[in-house]
């Protein structure tokens, strides 16, 4: 039986699409959530956040609209963790996307060669 994944996605992300076709092609059955629509709750994230290995600044779309209209790259620095994961749990356009988790690992972003094969298997 093929292992499931949660991915977060955003349905007209180009780059979440490549990430669900490589997935989809390595045979993982795949829980889709739209980020935009159902975005992670607080409770998600503070699981989410530590499984991944990065800093929580890593999981902003600092490349987005959203992102830059907030003005999100001069405040960050005086939010604590905490603030920042409830913001993110706001408004899904803030999150990198797509977030790629099997319970035990996450990934955020793609990059085809860091989703190698059965990398969620471990």
């Amino acid at each position: 039986m093929a292992e499931q994944l949660k991915v977060y996605h955003l349905p007209t992300c180009s780059t979440c699409k490549s990430a669900i076709k490589a997935l989809k092609q390595q045979g993982y059955e795949l829980e889709l959530q739209d980020i935009r629509t159902t975005p992670p709750t607080e409770e998600e994230l503070s699981k989410l956040i530590p499984l991944s290995g990065l800093a929580i600044g890593k999981w902003f779309n600092v490349s987005g609209e959203v992102y830059r209209e907030m003005g999100l790259k001069d405040k960050l620095s005086t939010m604590t963790d905490e603030e920042k994961i409830q913001l993110l749990s706001t408004n899904g356009m803030l999150i990198k996307r797509p977030i790629v988790t099997n319970g035990n690992k996450v990934s955020i972003g793609f990059r085809e060669q860091d989703f190698g094969p059965m990398w969620y298997n471990s």
